[in-house]
């Protein structure tokens, strides 16, 4: 399940650097997906989320929330995205030390927020994962800089069975994954990821009882999501 492990690596070396110099050196601009299906039913994945968002926001100077609902864009189940790095007012000297003290301070305000998407009431049926992309992209691509990285963190088994997608009856021949891809990407139900990197918690947690499935489950997710631009994609 572990794709693209050296990439990853690779990049929380860079979110290491990022934390560890200058005060006001640009950091990422940052979306966490939190799943208030099924998924948030076992205790591995609030756990996931206690151990794993710390060290991802870190590396961030912008933090964008989306829940996965049954209606994951029109949900009414929202949290305020917190601007992580100080303000020209706060900090007019650009002092490391003023930066980083907002920083720590704003970044407990993250975890919280996210820990309560697990809570949101239930909107319909079954579970819109592409609509709670859609919806942390929009909000991270209207502060979209050009020397920002862009990195999403999705607490989900990606078991989205609502619209135009319903991953437990889908086709999972090659011929057919691509034909689907391509027909979600045209009707541009796939978020725009270009240069994104993205990570995911949790995936297949509730797996089933068709382990065939599985490995082509993580070939269409990959295959999808890097149709849409991401440049990385870690299925954990």
């Amino acid at each position: 399940m572990r794709r693209r492990w050296a990439a990853a690596v690779a990049s929380l070396g860079l979110v290491g650097m990022g934390v560890t110099g200058c005060g006001t050196e640009a950091r990422a601009v940052c979306g966490v997906v939190v799943d208030s299906t099924s998924y948030a039913d076992p205790a591995a994945s609030r756990t996931d989320l206690t151990s794993k968002l710390p060290g991802f926001v870190d590396g961030c100077d912008w933090v964008g929330f989306a829940a996965v609902t049954g209606a994951s864009e029109s949900s009414t189940c929202r949290e305020d995205p917190v601007a992580v790095a100080a303000t020209d007012r706060e900090n007019p000297n650009d002092n490391p030390v003023v930066e980083e003290r907002v920083r720590r301070h704003r970044l407990t305000q993250v975890l919280p927020r996210a820990g309560k998407l697990f809570d949101c009431p239930t909107e319909g049926e079954g579970s819109d994962v592409l609509g709670a992309l859609r919806y942390v992209v929009k909000q991270m691509d209207a502060r979209r800089q050009p020397d920002q990285a862009h990195r999403v963190i999705v607490f989900s088994d990606l078991i989205n069975n609502r619209g135009e997608l319903n991953v437990n009856k889908l086709d999972l021949s090659e011929a057919a994954r691509q034909r689907k891809i391509k027909e979600l990407r045209d009707s541009r139900l796939l978020p725009d990821l270009t240069g994104y990197e993205v990570v995911v918690h949790g995936f297949l947690r509730k797996k089933g009882s068709n382990p065939d499935r599985f490995p082509l489950l993580e070939s269409f997710w990959t295959e999808a999501l890097e149709s849409a631009g991401a440049v990385s994609v870690d299925l954990l």
